[in-house]
């Protein structure tokens, strides 16, 4: 529902009309433009919506959507259904015309489904007739007339009129020249037409000098037309021909309108879908315009609009220097009615027509311009009360006609209607219209109903204060410079501003002070705290908008290190397992070789020329380890190959000191068991891992070897764990741990400034190669301004610099000729 008549004039929803119709194509679309209604239906709404969208897709994305002939032939066929009547050759070209275009739309859907789902569906199901293209193609061009090949009977006609007018038209020619010769006739003369018949002009003194009939003259008498008498009979047979020509095309087309009639009523749902297609053509592009979205929905009477545009006001502006404030507004279960005050001029009555303007575009099936943010509802009703509705012929005054609107809204009101009041209580004395209008306030706020309001009354002010469902709303208004700034904000009553407004127009002073004086010390002071809770609102908001920024930064700042920190740890944790495991696997391969050779040299004591053999395989290996490590693990295996050869040159000196033939001293061969931790001759200690009389296996480490049991002594358990403590070199890892803590530490920025330039230079040069190492592509040098001297220096030297790529001054804002920022080719 729908209330008053003149509801879309009020609103200015009219002009949308006409804006819309400036797309349509044809008369079709501008038809159902005219025919486009409110509706409460979700489901009507949304398709309306989604085939628009589908459209604003295809005007912004698509260059080949064709369709440049929006005829509408339906007259054309509803003409024929009566027999013995025909299309005219406009008519038919028209019909060929818009058929094509039909076609090509109805192919262009055919393979975009998916894309377009509700206009496809829509081309779907509209049948194509070739026979009846075909038909027109043969019988009419593009140009407008019929072809020669419509009929064999036609085509012979025009090629016996083509060459009886070839033929007459040279006699004609021969016949003019012979009159010039005679100066019968002007030498600029020409052949004329005159009643379809050639003719000859000549002055009407010649005119009986020429044998023949006179058909014209001038206006003046001083020309006549003549048709030589010889060339008549031709004239008269060229004329026949004209006649059987058209008696022919007409015979065309009333076989056409016989063989098109049965086809009229499959053709008409095409047009009814080229109107269609027209009008939902035009709707998109005007989205398009305006910069309209499709915003979300739901069947709830409720708004949540952000940056809401009057659509009307933001086309005017356009093109101007002014700029429109938008619109922010909730209307929900908690939030029903809001009430807004403010200056005059300060834009409550834009608020209250942005907000019936583009709930009923929306409720139109149009596209309206909000964010995407915005969330739109559905009401079953809209009631205004906008402008004067004085009726003098009716006896109705300005007040009365705004209560009988408001007879109404009561009568109607419920928890699906929007109601739109402005200016609300005016009209009448105002301490009663005040009353009156806070009663029908309070009623309308027991019916549920949604609504924006515009006053200026302060009870109603102190109602909405009060009242749960009402809330107050303020036309923001800049005191200092006494200029409204448009802009809507809830949760506050706004003042109007008279006095202020009043002094800037120039009303004398003490024309202000007499009615400061009348109004009273508490409705000024309550006006004034008014103006100054709207300025702290607007200082402690802007403070809120500040900090919410700044911490907003702060989170980011903290995620970014957070997870460089957590990814810095990953990476530290995977160099270490796989430095550990790489020496894990070192220690084995130098453990086995050491065994190997342990045992070569301890089977072959006796035997030089093998030890040697055996001591270059040993170096051999030795070349290979160190060749698959880092210079940590090569400094390992070297000290692990020294004591090999240490052991080695033991036992040799043990062996210088024992005879061959002697035999070995008797000692007393200690006690040893599976476990114990026992010493080598080498001092080596290791734990034994199986023993019998004589030989012991004992655990070196990885290396296990066996010995003789008179050759160990006993070591104590401490000694043996500090001893056998396996040592893994993890330089490698060390070096990515001190790259990775570098990194977390190292700042992209150096100060320079008080430096003397040899030291500031030598600053520079560390810094750079650091910023290499830890892979900063760009860094800031501050070195000040002052005298230039150290900045031509540090300069200078980025010169020479392989590693430099750029460098320039910083941003202004940010420091300038103080600041170099260099960018480093790495």
């Amino acid at each position: 529902m729908i209330y008053p008549e003149n509801f879309e004039n009020k609103i200015k929803f009219d002009k949308i009309r006409q804006l819309i119709k400036g797309y349509c194509l044809s008369d079709m679309g501008r038809e159902l433009v005219n025919q486009m209604t409110f509706s409460s239906d979700p489901a009507c709404i949304g398709e309306q919506l989604k085939e628009t969208y589908e459209f604003m897709c295809i005007l912004q994305q698509e260059d080949n959507f064709p369709g440049d002939h929006f005829r509408d032939a339906r007259p054309f066929l509803q003409k024929i259904r009566v027999a013995g009547l025909f299309l005219e050759v406009p008519e038919m070209v028209a019909l060929k015309l818009s058929l094509e275009s039909l076609s090509a739309i109805v192919r262009f859907f055919k393979d975009k489904g998916e894309r377009y789902p509700v206009l496809a569906s829509k081309a779907g199901a509209i049948h194509l007739f070739p026979f009846v293209q075909q038909r027109l193609d043969a019988i009419v061009s593009k140009h407008g007339s019929v072809k020669d090949t419509a009929s064999p009977e036609l085509n012979d006609i025009r090629h016996r009129l083509q060459r009886k007018q070839a033929g007459i038209s040279k006699r004609m020619q021969s016949l003019l020249l012979q009159a010039q010769s005679e100066g019968w006739a002007d030498k600029e003369s020409a052949v004329a037409i005159r009643d379809g018949r050639m003719v000859i002009p000549v002055p009407s003194a010649y005119k009986r000098k020429i044998n023949g009939i006179v058909h014209d003259e001038s206006a003046t008498g001083k020309t006549s037309y003549i048709e030589p008498a010889e060339i008549v009979e031709t004239n008269n047979e060229i004329r026949e021909l004209e006649l059987e020509e058209k008696r022919e095309i007409m015979k065309i087309l009333r076989k056409f309108a016989d063989e098109l009639r049965p086809y009229i009523d499959d053709l008409l749902p095409g047009y009814d879908f080229l109107a269609y297609i027209d009008f939902v053509h035009g709707k998109a592009a005007f989205s398009n315009y305006i910069e309209a979205v499709v915003p979300g929905f739901s069947g709830n009477a409720e708004m949540f609009w952000y940056q809401a545009r009057h659509p009307l006001l933001w086309l005017s502006l356009k093109n101007t220097d002014k700029k429109l404030i938008p619109l922010n507004i909730e209307i929900h279960d908690e939030q029903r009615i809001i009430l807004i005050s403010g200056p005059n001029a300060g834009g409550k009555s834009v608020c209250l027509q942005t907000a019936g303007l583009l709930q009923y575009m929306f409720q139109c099936g149009l596209p309206v311009p909000v964010s995407e943010a915005s969330k739109f509802g559905i009401f079953g009703k809209i009631l205004i009360d906008i402008g004067d509705e004085q009726s003098i012929e009716n006896d109705l005054s300005t007040y009365s006609s705004h209560l009988i609107n408001m007879k109404n809204f009561l009568r109607y009101g419920s928890d699906d209607t929007l109601i739109l009041i402005d200016e609300f209580g005016t009209g009448t004395e105002p301490m009663l219209g005040g009353a009156i209008a806070e009663s029908i306030l309070s009623a309308l706020n027991r019916a549920n109903v949604r609504g924006v309001i515009t006053t200026h009354y302060t009870n109603l002010k102190h109602l909405a204060a009060e009242t749960q469902g009402i809330a107050n709303g303020a036309m923001l208004y800049d005191n200092h410079r006494m200029l409204p700034l448009f802009e809507l904000k809830i949760g506050k009553p706004g003042s109007s501003f008279a006095f202020e407004i009043a002094r800037k127009i120039g009303l004398p002073k003490e024309i202000l002070e007499d009615a400061a004086a009348k109004v009273g010390e508490d409705h000024i002071n309550y006006d004034k705290h008014l103006k100054d809770i709207a300025r702290d609102k607007r200082y402690w908001e802007e403070k809120r908008r500040k900090i919410h920024e700044n911490e907003k930064r702060l989170d980011e700042v903290v995620e970014k290190y957070s997870n460089e920190l957590s990814e810095a740890s990953r990476i530290r944790k995977e160099i270490i397992r796989e430095a550990q495991q790489k020496a894990q696997e070192i220690i084995a391969d130098a453990n086995a070789a050491v065994e190997n050779t342990i045992r070569e040299i301890r089977e072959n004591q006796a035997e030089k020329e093998k030890t040697r053999e055996i001591r270059r395989r040993m170096e051999k290996e030795k070349q290979r380890l160190l060749s698959e490590e880092q210079n940590e693990e090569e400094e390992r295996i070297r000290k692990k190959m020294e004591k090999l050869k240490n052991r080695e040159k033991n036992k040799k000196v043990k062996k210088q000191d024992i005879p061959e033939t002697s035999a070995p001293p008797k000692e007393v061969t200690p006690i040893f068991k599976k476990g114990d931790y026992v010493q080598l001759p080498n001092n080596t200690v290791g734990e034994i891992l199986e023993i019998d009389d004589k030989n012991a296996v004992v655990a070196l480490g990885q290396l296990h070897t066996k010995i003789k049991t008179a050759q160990l002594r006993k070591a104590s358990s401490t000694q043996a764990k500090r001893m056998t403590r396996p040592l893994i070199q993890a330089s490698y890892a060390n070096i990515r741990e001190n790259i990775s803590r570098k990194r977390m530490n190292f700042k992209s920025d150096i100060d320079l400034r008080g430096m003397r330039g040899d030291e500031a230079l030598q600053q520079v040069i560390s810094f750079i190669d650091e910023a290499v190492m830890l892979d900063c592509k760009e860094i800031r040098i501050l070195h000040g301004t002052g005298t230039g001297a150290l900045r031509q220096l540090i300069r200078q030297y980025l010169d020479t610099h392989p590693l430099v790529a750029t460098y320039a001054d910083e941003q202004i804002q940010l420091g300038g000729a103080g600041i170099t920022v260099v960018q480093l080719d790495i």
